[in-house]
Order: structure tokens, then sequence, then C-alpha cells
């Protein structure tokens, strides 16, 4: 088999969608299992839907991700340019081409004149198809158009009858009726390729062996089948991966939550978390495990073992995956992630060191799933002007001689030493007992003291973490706002 050569071609017109971003997944395992090579191309030629800075923050969420090209933008190659708006002119030969050979035509029709055609096909309850008037045009007619003002589109011959077929590695063999299809529109009157047209062209300039895409794109396969073949250039083999609907199998839309790669990413996920997630969404590893990195992945993938059926987006199986990453990946790795999203909030991290501030991640990182929700979680340890929840006060610290249990926990950590979990925890313990009431009744008003939280993790593993100066600090805080409570 001759090298394989797949590529991904998102329109900026906006962020990465998780679509696209699964798209340019499977494309890249495909190559990276079978050693071929991944194009990069970005298709902007609709001028109207452009956004400013799309192309860059979508080459800025593919690098996150992890996901490189082998030729594209910032990695030039042989089949450049790799931007369609820079590829015009390659477009326009090859549709004056198919002029020359007859196998394409001018067809000055104006958009009313086709709205006619089409409303008489509604009329009649037939399907509409263009009914090829310009193909047969004499040179003056062609004259008397252009004097009218009139700018043609191009389009090309298409069948009427018989069937165009499709061999998906997906789907099977999947068949169109040619009477269906219209003559194919291949360049706009602004000289503007059409994206049938385009798609063939760059796909045969750029030696693409293999399309895989997603499964909207299969309507358009029997289209470019025909241009491939009005051409003269061999197709390349097509898979058609299912498409992602909502939980409720509706289209995907902003309305299930983040649709974008970068939304997760400024939401605290991982790229890693995200890349895993992408994986199950239409393929299943060999073992059925779902947690599978990258590079198994890549050992693993064929496109035999994707599946036919739609895709369920499910974003809490992919928080629970990132929560998996986040609480099994090395600690120095997910603190330095973490450090951006405290920095966000501002936390001031200044004045401690890092090895402090991992120990807070640590903790923190086991009862969450997100780095937003680390940087959240880690406040308290940093600032000390804070409220306390109003639930906990009530619960908590208006209770009868709740001041006078904080007081005495101060007095019995003086002598305590080293400071650490077992000590601590076996200080309250111990009062507890001597009490005669549940170390509860002592640990839920520390925590408050300590955090502004009813909720957290181990309060011990907080304290040994704050060390015993902070916490009597925070606890005479306490006190304070309990006794001043009372009055």
């Amino acid at each position: 088999m001759s090298q394989v050569r797949v590529r991904f071609a998102p329109s900026p017109t906006g962020y990465l969608h998780i679509g696209g971003a699964r798209t340019c997944l499977f494309n890249w395992l495909f190559a990276r299992k079978l050693g071929g090579k991944l194009i990069l191309r970005i298709e902007d030629t609709d001028f109207e839907r452009l956004k400013e800075n799309s192309i860059q923050q979508i080459l800025s969420s593919l690098k996150w991700l992890g996901l490189d090209w082998d030729e594209g933008p910032e990695k030039e190659g042989d089949s450049g340019p790799y931007f369609q708006s820079q590829r015009l002119e390659i477009y326009k030969s090859q549709a004056d081409r198919l002029i020359k050979e007859g196998k394409a035509f001018y067809c000055y029709c104006t958009p009313d004149e086709l709205d006619e055609q089409r409303q008489k096909a509604r009329e009649t309850g037939t399907h509409f198809r263009y009914n090829g008037r310009c193909k047969e045009l004499c040179e003056e007619e062609k004259e008397r158009f252009l004097r009218e003002g009139r700018k043609p589109v191009i389009r090309i011959k298409a069948p009427s009858e018989g069937v165009t077929v499709v061999n998906d590695i997906v789907r099977g063999k999947v068949s169109f009726d040619n009477s269906l299809l219209d003559d194919i529109i291949i360049l706009k009157s602004n000289g503007v390729p059409a994206y049938n047209f385009a798609c063939v062209v760059d796909d045969s300039g750029m030696k693409i062996s293999h399309v895989i895409r997603a499964e909207e794109h299969l309507s358009n396969t029997p289209k470019q089948v025909i241009i491939y073949q009005a051409l003269g250039y061999d197709c390349p083999q097509f898979a058609h991966v299912p498409m992602i609907l909502a939980p409720d199998r509706s289209k995907l839309s902003k309305r299930h939550g983040a649709t974008s790669v970068e939304e997760f990413r400024v939401q605290g996920y991982l790229a890693e978390a995200i890349v895993n997630y992408l994986c199950l969404l239409g393929w299943s590893a060999e073992n059925q495990d779902e947690i599978v990195s990258l590079k198994e992945a890549s050992k693993q993938f064929t496109l035999e073992r994707v599946s036919k059926n739609a895709a369920i987006y499910d974003t809490k199986k992919l928080t629970w995956i990132n929560g998996h990453y986040l609480k099994t990946s090395d600690i120095d790795y997910i603190t330095n992630l973490a450090l951006p999203f405290m920095d966000k909030i501002d936390i001031p991290l200044h004045g401690h060191d890092f090895e402090k501030i991992k120990s807070i991640v640590a903790l923190i990182r086991e009862k969450v799933w997100t780095l937003t929700e680390i940087a959240e979680g880690s406040k308290y340890f940093f600032k000390r002007e804070f409220e306390y929840e109003q639930k906990g006060v009530e619960k908590y610290f208006n209770r009868e001689g709740v001041s006078e249990l904080l007081g005495e926990i101060i007095k019995k950590m003086e002598a305590v030493e080293p400071f650490n979990q077992s000590t601590v925890e076996s200080v309250y313990r111990t009062y507890a007992e001597e009490l005669g009431i549940k170390a509860a009744e002592i640990i839920h008003p520390t925590r408050l003291a300590l955090t502004g939280r009813t909720v957290s993790p181990g309060l011990f593993e907080i304290m040994e973490i704050m060390g015993h100066e902070e916490c009597v600090h925070r606890l005479l805080k306490a006190i304070e706002f309990i006794e001043l409570n009372k009055k």
C-alpha cells in the first residue's frame, strides 16, 4: 500500500468544535498507526463567516490536545499552499479545463429563475433538479446574458441516470440515485470554488489516500465522486464516522453545554482527558477499557472498530474521565497546570513555596473533578479573609459552649509536637472522649473556623498543611466572631 495520507480541513469560523476535534483525532490515530501523514488544510473561502483569530485558536487547540500535523500551516510541505484562499488559481485552472473538455458549462441562470424552477417542482411534488437550460447556449445567447450583467457560475455535467456508488470503510457500499443529483456548481460567479469542487481538487493535489470525516458529509460524497471522475482523478478511500448527538439524540448545540475544545480548556479540563473521551465517541479500545491514552489508542486504532451508530455526547462521562487523570497524574504536573487557575481568581501565591502549594493541590484533587475546582477549593489556604457559610454558622457556631470548646482545643494543641495529621487528630479524639461527646462536635466548628466552609477535604490534613500558628490564628478569629454574634 502506498503511504497513508489523511487530512483535517477545518473552516475558521469559530473555535475548534468537539466534533471537529474528534475528526482530527481519528485522522491522527489512523496516520500514526500506519506510519502515514496528517495534512492540516484551512478551508477559508467562506469569507462572510470567517472570524478573526479563529485560525490561531484552532491551531492552539490542536497543539494543546497533542494532535500535531505533518504538513500545513507552520509546517510547509510539497503540497501547499494549505489555505484554500491561496489556491484560487488552481481551482480556476481545473474548472477551465473541464469547460474545454466539454465536461462543464457556464450557467447564467439568475437566483430568481432558479427559485421559479424550485417553486414549480414544489407545486408538482417532484424533486427539484436544475433543468440544464444553459448546457446548449449559443455564443449569441451567452453574449446577451453578459451584456445584461449576468455573472455565470460553472456547473459540471452530472449523470441523470443510474447510480453513483460510494464504497465506505465504515458504512459499507452506499448507492445514490443520479436522478436526484444536480448539475453540480463547481465555481461560483465570484470565482470562489464550491465546497465539493475545492475538496476534490485539494484532496487529489495533496495525494490524500483516505478521507475520514463526519457522517453528515456522506451526502456530499456522490457529488465529489462525480467530480473526481470528470477530472480523471482516482478517488480516495472514504470513511464516514458517526455523528455526535446530544443525550436526547438531538443535534448537538450550545444548549447542551460546552461544545468547543477551548471552553473545556478554560473550565479546567485536561487535554489528555478530552482526547481520551473523544476516542470513545464512536470507537472502542480492544479491551473495552474507558481509560485509554493517546499513545495506546494510536497502537490500537482501526477504522473497522469505528461504530456505525451515533455517538452520544455525555459531559458527565468526560468529567469522570477528567477526575481520573486529575487524581492519578504526577502531582508536580497537576500543580503546574493548576497554578494559572489559581492566579485567575487572584489567589495570593507569592511567598508560598512550590512544595506547600503541591501539598494543597494533592489534598484538594481527591475531592474535585477539574482544575477550576482545585483553584476554588484551595482559596482558604491562601486567604485569611473569608466569610463563614451562613448554614454553618447557624448549625455549628450558634451552639452553646462552642467558643469554649475551640478555646480549649487551642490550649491542648500548644504542646503538640510534631504538629501533623495524626498528632492533631489524637488531640481531638482524646478531648472528645474526655467530654463524652462525638469528635464531630469539635471537628465541624473547627472546619468552619479554618476554611469558612462546611465541606472540605480531611480536617487534620488541612491543619497539618496550615501549621500550628495559622490554625491558632483562625480559631481565635472564629471565637471572636462567635462572641460578637452573641451580643
